[in-house]
């Protein structure tokens, strides 16, 4: 006998809450404990075994189809933009372009396109050395510049697509890319702006943190030797996946001629790969790399990526066993009937799910996830607002179970408490403002 909806959503309740047990108590792997909490459920409500493994298994398989792909690619590029050490020559041409005066808006903005394709621990242990050297020479907290890279680095990691989280969350809800893309970028640049800038400054000027002893001997893993590449490259190929797939989406919605041509180039699978082709020859092989040095990059830039692309696809899972079992459809209904904003439902999820086990993306992911069924019973809601209203919730309240917390900690050489009024209250801060945005555009344009 299946269970009625008020169970079937206490059943979902259970699990999100036997899935956070595994993780934070039993330090059991988020994918394995992802799949264990899918079979458990679909168990649970009633469903036939074979049906919960078939819910399984298509929910794997339709997620990583495309997300396996977007990640694998925006990896590779980042990794051979960091070798060329490209996102160093992106931050100091926006210094040499804002001046010393404004060196915190430099930074700001260098970090920001920087931080569009490359992870947030890899771009911000590259813009770490400029951090340092302008806290040396301003003789001011290195948190004037410090928070300002940390804040456009985890704003743009959480919320603009092709990075892995807000990637598989448009994926799984249905929202467009290219407008996910544009949006999260829009809703960033605030959201960095007030983390970074106001409370950056405000905060440094009360907390003197100065450059930490581990500055002295860090020796950045770029390539030595060689004349870094023009910035000018640099941007263009940051730039040309994002452009190819937001301008495939107006031409789409415009009705604009060569529609077929510019949907296939503007498809993230055609442009990322495009991209990457362009980054392999320019910071590859016309660098002097051998086929085998380029064959090994690549392949090591997927390492890191791996388990990320384990979890979305168990988020995936979870998402197909909410919606076979039934409790997915009458849940959206019966949020309808209490006319909660979707919005905030997705934002508190993903924010509470953040807070209890530390991990962006599992939390952005498997909010995702659960509020994907509900999706079709939201009218007035598009599916690219509940994306951003997931990934903001997903970007708070980072603390000691983030590693995205230590590294800040220690590259910044600040004390734990220190890094709980700095880092912590500047994630919250960001958060806030994005989802104010969030509801703002829902109200403004969506009605």
């Amino acid at each position: 006998m299946t269970p009625e909806g008020p169970v079937l959503v206490l059943l979902t309740i259970a699990a999100v809450g036997v899935l956070l047990l595994l993780i934070l108590v039993f330090k059991v792997h988020a994918f394995v404990a992802l799949m264990v909490t899918s079979l458990a459920l679909g168990l649970a409500a009633g469903m036939d075994p074979a049906k919960v493994l078939k819910s399984v298994q298509t929910g794997l398989g339709d997620t990583l189809g495309f997300i396996a792909v977007v990640i694998a690619l925006g990896a590779m590029i980042g990794r051979f933009i960091e070798h060329s050490g490209g996102g160093r020559v992106l931050a100091d041409w926006f210094l040499d372009k804002f001046g010393r005066d404004r060196a915190a808006w430099a930074v700001l903005a260098g970090a920001f396109v920087v931080g569009l394709p490359i992870f947030f621990d890899v771009a911000f242990i590259i813009l770490a050395p400029i951090i340092w050297n302008l806290g040396r020479e301003s003789k001011r907290s290195i948190l004037f510049y410090g928070l300002p890279v940390a804040a456009a680095l985890t704003v743009t990691h959480a919320l603009v697509p092709p990075h892995p989280a807000p990637a598989a969350a448009a994926q799984l809800l249905g929202a467009d890319l290219g407008l996910t893309i544009l949006y999260g970028t829009l809703v960033s640049i605030p959201m960095a702006i007030a983390g970074g800038i106001v409370y950056g400054t405000w905060i440094a000027k009360r907390i003197f943190v100065p450059v930490p002893p581990m500055a002295e001997s860090f020796a950045p893993k770029e390539e030595t030797g060689k004349r870094p590449p023009h910035v000018a490259v640099v941007a263009s190929i940051l730039l040309l996946p994002l452009a190819l797939i937001f301008g495939a989406t107006i031409v789409e919605m415009a009705g604009l001629p060569g529609r077929p041509a510019a949907v296939f180039l503007g498809h993230p699978f055609t442009a990322l790969t495009l991209a990457l082709i362009a980054a392999v020859w320019v910071f590859g092989f016309r660098r002097g790399l051998s086929r085998t040095r380029v064959d090994k990059m690549s392949t090591d830039s997927l390492a890191p990526v791996a388990s990320l692309m384990l979890i979305t696809g168990a988020g995936g899972s979870f998402k197909q066993v909410i919606v076979d079992c039934g409790v997915g459809p009458y849940m959206g209904q019966a949020l309808v009937a209490a006319h909660i904003s979707p919005l905030v439902v997705a934002y508190l999820m993903s924010l509470v799910m953040r807070f209890a086990q530390g991990s962006a993306t599992v939390a952005i992911i498997t909010s995702a996830g659960i509020l994907a069924p509900m999706m079709p019973s939201m009218p007035g809601y598009s599916p690219e607002m509940m994306v951003l209203a997931v990934a903001c919730g997903g970007t708070a309240l980072s603390h000691v179970n983030d590693s995205g917390f230590w590294i800040v900690s220690q590259y910044l050489g600040m004390s734990v408490p220190q890094t709980l009024r700095t880092w912590t209250v500047m994630k919250a801060i960001v958060s806030v403002v994005g989802f104010l945005a969030v509801l703002a555009a829902q109200a403004t344009f969506f009605r």
